[in-house]
């Protein structure tokens, strides 16, 4: 179990463009919510959204079968991985997160401050 549903900032069956959306409205950097991923794939359940600079990044959650951890983004060598998806929330109210926008080729970093609520 990912440890998400029990969460506020788990948005079961909210899709992308709803969670983004969402995220435009709140207009605060570091406002996040955990949404299902659009695919049905057992590797990436789940999606990290997170509004920063007023753009919305989804960062998809891998799940890892070999140790049964989640990873946020591509698989790279030396990333951190978790016990659950509620282990990588608390890690990154914590610490930043770093936001890559592939098309500006830019970086950014937040932290996860503001829970979003999808209505």
């Amino acid at each position: 179990d990912a440890g998400v549903h029990s969460k506020a900032w788990y948005a079961a069956t909210c899709d992308r463009k709803t969670a983004e959306d969402a995220l435009y409205r709140s207009n605060k950097d570091g406002s996040f919510l955990i949404r299902k991923s659009s695919g049905q794939d057992s590797r990436q359940p789940y999606t990290l959204v997170v509004f920063y600079n007023r753009r919305v990044y989804n960062i998809p959650i891998r799940f890892i079968e070999s140790t049964r951890q989640y990873a946020l983004g591509r698989e790279k060598s030396g990333e951190e991985r978790f016990d659950s998806v509620a282990e990588i929330v608390e890690n990154h109210r914590r610490t930043s997160l770093v936001l890559i926008d592939s098309q500006n080729n830019t970086k950014d970093s937040t932290k996860l401050k503001h829970i979003v609520r999808v209505s």
